[in-house]
């Protein structure tokens, strides 16, 4: 399942520049993991289970409407890069995972024998997998505010939608976060969630239990001209949860004009901003 093979480890990312004030990013479509990481690993976590399995498929649709696309080539178990750097907690009280998690979703080690990473290991990967990303994301931004005069983000989460340590039942289809309001102009999160919410079949949230990791939070910046929405959608509304974690093309048939409609009005959004001046 893992790309695990002795060859030349991929960047930490895979980047395509649009011609739209638009970037959507996928830090945790990742699941390659450094093959003497995965000797370390339990059986289990090798299949690395908690991917967002299939983003770039699911919004293949993205790049033919113009927007830059930011995909992580790394597992979320060799470093999360929706985690601040320094390891804080996103949800203090909460049941969370880390920048260099030890844990999976389903509170199972990762490590076979407990040999987690230390400080100096984490700071290592933090160096060569989290920064480029975050680099690449802050760069590409700071490229389309200054060419369009404003820079829509859209950070695109998948979830099995059944996970009894995050939350209680079953999650809400699509999940959209603006760090409750901060990330987004209030206007533009609340014209995407009248699509969603519109979207006969699935359930739609806004600030519900997932409000935006940390780059929701860090780069959504409205009053800079920097608006963010992160968007976990639950698996079983395209894919199969299970192993092998399959993409069920006709089920994401039914969601991806719902996706693509928000995207639209996300740049609808951006076009009216710059029509302002």
């Amino acid at each position: 399942m893992t790309n695990t093979a002795n060859t030349a480890p991929p960047p930490s990312f895979n980047f395509y520049q649009g011609t739209q004030p638009l970037l959507v990013s996928m830090p945790h479509a990742g699941t390659y993991v450094p093959p003497a990481l995965a000797a370390r690993f339990t059986e289990e976590a090798r299949q690395v289970p908690d991917t967002d399995w299939h983003m770039e498929r699911l919004y293949a649709f993205a790049k033919d409407m113009g927007a830059s696309i930011l995909v992580a080539t790394h597992s979320r178990y060799v470093v999360d890069l929706n985690r601040p750097p320094d390891g804080a907690s996103l949800y203090p009280g909460q049941s969370v995972t880390g920048l260099c998690p030890v844990d999976t979703f389903d509170d199972t080690p990762i490590y076979a024998n407990g040999d987690v990473p230390d400080d100096a290991e984490v700071a290592g990967r933090r160096d060569a997998v989290w920064a480029p990303y975050h680099a690449q994301l802050r760069a590409e931004l700071d490229r389309i505010r200054a060419q369009h005069g404003v820079a829509m983000l859209w950070d695109a989460h998948s979830i099995r939608s059944v996970l009894p340590r995050f939350f209680d039942g079953k999650l809400p289809d699509l999940n959209l976060g603006t760090a409750n309001g901060e990330s987004c102009d209030p206007a533009l999160a609340q014209e995407v969630l009248s699509i969603a919410k519109q979207a006969s079949g699935y359930t739609a949230v806004l600030n519900g239990r997932f409000k935006g990791g940390h780059i929701t939070r860090t780069y959504g910046q409205p009053g800079q001209g920097v608006h963010a929405i992160q968007l976990e959608m639950t698996q079983c509304s395209y894919m199969q949860e299970a192993l092998p974690f399959d993409y069920l093309p006709e089920v994401a048939a039914g969601v991806q004009p719902h996706l693509r409609r928000m995207l639209e009005a996300v740049l609808a959004f951006a076009a009216r901003q710059v029509s302002k001046g």
